[in-house]
C-alpha cells in the first residue's frame, strides 16, 4: 500500500479529519478546518515530501500543504483554487469531489479562510493572513 493509499484509507476508516503519512510515520487529527495544519506548522515537525489525506482542502489548507512541503495529497472535497495552487506548486492531488469554493459551517457563504486567502499567492503571506483570521474569529469578530 502506498503512503497515499495508506492516508487515505485512516482518513475514510478512522474518522480522522486530517493524516500526514509516510510509512509508519503518521500524523492523524480530529480537529476541523485549518487547525491541523496550523498544529503541525507551529511545532516543526518534518513532514517534506509525506503524503497527506484531508476532508477539506480549500484554497487555504493548500497554501498551508505548500508549506509543509507535502508531496501528494487527497481530499474528499477541494476547492479549484486550492487545485490552482497545488499545481503552480507541482504537488500531486486527487480528490472526490472539486467544488468552485469551500463553504463555511452554516452553508451560507464561503469559508471565512477560503475568503481571507482569495488574493494572496504567497503560501507564507497567506500562513500570516489565516493565523490573523483565526484569531479575530477566536475573539468573535
Amino acid at each position: 500500500m502506498t503512503d497515499i493509499e495508506h492516508a487515505k484509507q485512516l482518513l475514510t476508516g478512522e474518522g480522522y479529519t486530517c493524516v500526514i503519512c509516510r510509512g509508519n510515520d503518521i500524523h492523524t487529527s480530529e480537529k476541523r478546518g485549518v487547525a491541523p495544519l496550523i498544529e503541525i506548522l507551529d511545532s516543526n515537525i518534518d513532514v517534506h515530501g509525506y503524503s497527506a489525506a484531508d476532508k477539506t482542502v480549500g484554497k487555504a489548507a493548500a497554501m498551508l500543504f505548500v508549506l509543509l512541503g507535502v508531496g501528494e495529497i487527497y481530499a474528499v472535497v477541494m476547492s479549484r483554487s486550492a487545485k490552482k495552487i497545488l499545481d503552480g506548486h507541482g504537488i500531486k492531488y486527487s480528490c472526490g469531489e472539486e467544488v468552485e469554493y469551500i463553504i463555511n459551517r452554516k452553508k451560507d457563504g464561503m469559508c471565512p479562510m477560503e475568503k481571507a486567502v482569495m488574493d494572496i499567492d504567497d503560501p507564507t503571506e497567506a500562513s500570516k493572513k489565516i493565523k490573523e483570521t483565526i484569531e479575530k474569529m477566536r475573539k468573535g469578530g
